[in-house]
């Protein structure tokens, strides 16, 4: 079994190298599926043995993306498409953007006439999810997607094959829950514990679950951490910023939860057993929660955020603001009340896909680490 060192490097390695990854399944004879954030049917694309493969952007400069996007719009999603016109994505045999916010809305129209080389996909998802009309049109868009997906790629669709990539996405959901907990009471650097999330966007769900289930054993060899780190939980859309890990990291910080989208958002829903697969995976979506994207008129995801930082006994609770996230910034505002009503430390940083300098954001940081200690 390999040791921590070593399975850490390999999550790093993965993480920062997407195009060698698809590299590597190309040549395996593989179809690749490009999967916008933040939530897409991976389940779908993975039971007709394509590698469905997260699409989150990158820390580059905007040139190209300037022409289809005005400048307060998202810039994960415009970082996308940059790399998109850029040829960064070429050999992917579609890319499925789901429609959970306005930039998502508007990023599909700009992608059909910058980048015509790669079919896109819509995925249309309804507000009221809940209800069985709700669950009747997600079923209608998962079909719609299949359609498209079995014209893109030549390939076809099997309700039984759907059924065994479910239970691979559940075992994947598993072993990752396993893992944050283990973060939690395990020496790790913030960097270390993102790599690992990360990783998973690039690689077959099933490879990824092996790699995280031998990582899992050899955290629970260890013993616990006793350093005494300030306990923080974290909050937003992406918090995959080299730089600002390295500031919580420098600042004696340990992340022991977090409700970010990129992060442990993905895996807290589970399909479950339905008359057929295609009805789990709606049934999935219905029941998922807890996420600014997903629309609750009683803002319940308020409730779990704040919740969050007193069950893990955490010292506050730091919000990673995507810069122009108006689903974000709406429940922050509703956060923060609650945070400031039951006396929880927290504070929030803006950041971008362009941001180079993050001097702001450590001075923001060692201030709330002095009001914390």
């Amino acid at each position: 079994m390999a040791d921590r060192k070593e399975l850490f490097s390999r999550f790093h390695e993965i993480a920062v190298s997407p195009k060698k990854q698809m590299e590597k399944y190309k040549e395996q004879g593989k179809k690749i599926v490009l999967c916008v954030p933040g939530y897409t049917p991976d389940e779908i694309i993975h039971s007709m043995g394509m590698v469905p493969m997260g699409t989150w952007g990158a820390d580059i400069q905007l040139k190209e993306a300037k022409r289809y996007f005005p400048a307060f719009i998202c810039s994960i999603l415009q970082s996308v498409l940059e790399l998109g016109i850029t040829g960064e994505y070429e050999g992917a045999c579609a890319i499925v953007i789901p429609h959970l916010c306005d930039s998502l809305r508007s990023i599909g129209q700009n992608w059909k006439v910058a980048v015509p080389s790669i079919p896109f996909i819509q995925m249309n998802y309804p507000q009221n999810r809940k209800i069985e009309a709700g669950k009747r049109f997600t079923k209608a868009g998962y079909q719609r997607v299949i359609a498209d997906l079995e014209n893109a790629s030549g390939l076809a669709f099997s309700d039984e094959e759907l059924a065994k990539s479910n239970e691979i996405y559940n075992e994947h959901n598993a072993v990752m829950r396993e893992f944050a907990e283990l973060a939690e009471t395990r020496s790790m650097s913030a960097q270390e514990r993102n790599d690992v999330f990360k990783s998973a966007y690039f690689m077959l769900k099933e490879e990824h679950t092996e790699l995280v289930r031998e990582l899992n054993e050899v955290l629970k060899a260890e013993p616990e951490d006793t350093s005494h780190k300030i306990r923080i939980v974290t909050s937003g859309i992406l918090a995959d910023s080299p730089a600002l890990l390295k500031i919580l990291d420098d600042n004696n910080m340990k992340i022991v939860a977090d409700d970010v989208l990129h992060e442990s958002r993905q895996y807290r829903t589970d399909v479950k057993p339905a008359e057929t697969a295609l009805d789990g995976l709606v049934n999935k979506f219905s029941e998922m929660d807890h996420c600014s994207l997903l629309y609750n008129r009683h803002k319940n995801h308020v409730d779990y955020v704040v919740d969050l930082v007193k069950e893990h006994h955490a010292s506050g609770l730091l919000m990673i603001m995507t810069k122009f996230c108006d689903p974000e910034e709406f429940d922050y505002v509703f956060i923060k009340k609650l945070c400031e009503e039951q006396g929880i430390s927290m504070i929030s940083v803006e950041v971008d896909r362009q941001m180079v300098h993050y001097e702001q954001a450590a001075t923001i940081i060692e201030s709330w680490k002095e009001m914390m200690m």
